[in-house]
């Protein structure tokens, strides 16, 4: 059951980024952030207060259980490494094809599976090896198609936005596998939600609005999607990982998968360029996640 939890996950993320990519087309990247987050806010807050004072949800799939602030500061923390990730995520995803930022964010599983050797102690085996060397070729195909697009890879800043966000995105993965050993999957995802909201409701009125002349934002309906996208895609995601036997390599590498949509969407409906080079590396990212796959089984 949490296999095909994570493959609806991965299924949701796709549209997901599609839609981020079409709400941040020419709009100031904090406030469509700070609003998709503050709609997500929106759905979670009536659960928890209706779970906090009624009867009403007791024994849903959407209560959430009340907690200590004990329990809340891990949850804290989780949506301060978010934060950070989709604000670097954001400025990527506007200032570069979705093809390339879908790339990058595929080989999250890698980061996901180095970071557990290197804080869990965890070995690689050879299958596993082959998958990482696949994503660190990947990378050199991607810079390729990038540089017919005049995107250079090593002084480009966005790309390092990108990567940036990808790493942080794989250190908010290996923090869910121990919070969802002992924290209820709801609880966890509707506070997250609302902190994050708070977060990026500073953030907003420190970098942004002062500069908002400068940086117009403009309400579209994609970003409404955004939200609702991610919201049951992070629901399937938690509520995979809290299940006996899940495995956060496996699902990890499943949720990467949302690539192919989007990767789809940016050539059919976005008409972006260089396509076949980045399908290549695209290709390649793909490959070594089989082996990742077969090599944690």
């Amino acid at each position: 059951m949490w296999l095909i939890l994570a493959f609806l996950s991965a299924f949701l993320l796709g549209f997901y980024d599609v839609f981020k990519k079409q709400s941040l087309r020419g709009n100031a990247v904090i406030p469509v952030l700070f609003f998709s987050t503050l709609i997500s806010s929106c759905i979670f807050l009536p659960l928890i207060l209706l779970s906090a004072y009624t009867p009403v949800l007791d024994g849903t799939l959407v209560h959430v259980p009340v907690a200590s602030w004990d329990t809340h500061k891990y949850i804290l923390l989780k949506a301060c490494i978010v934060s950070a990730s989709w604000t670097f995520g954001y400025f990527g995803m506007k200032n570069l094809p979705i093809t390339i930022v879908g790339t990058i964010n595929a080989t999250r599983p890698v980061m996901v599976l180095l970071g557990a050797l290197l804080i869990f102690g965890e070995r690689l085996n050879a299958w596993q090896w082959i998958g990482v060397a696949f994503a660190i070729i990947s990378f050199y195909m991607l810079s390729l198609g990038g540089k017919k697009e005049g995107i250079d890879f090593k002084h480009n800043r966005w790309i390092w936005f990108a990567v940036t966000a990808s790493l942080l995105g794989a250190v908010s993965a290996l923090y869910d596998k121990a919070l969802m050993r002992q924290l209820d999957n709801m609880l966890v995802q509707a506070w997250c939600n609302v902190y994050i909201m708070l977060i990026m409701c500073v953030v907003m009125f420190i970098l942004w609005y002062p500069k908002r002349k400068e940086q117009p934002f403009q309400w579209r309906w994609t970003i409404l999607l955004i939200s609702l996208f991610l919201t049951v895609a992070d629901f399937a995601y938690f509520k995979a990982l809290s299940q006996e036997g899940s495995m956060i390599s496996i699902v990890s590498m499943v949720r990467r998968g949302n690539v192919i949509i989007s990767f789809l969407c940016g050539a059919l409906f976005l008409h972006e360029k260089n396509i076949k080079s980045k399908l290549i590396a695209l290709a390649m990212v793909l490959i070594g996640l089989l082996f990742l796959y077969f090599g944690t089984r």
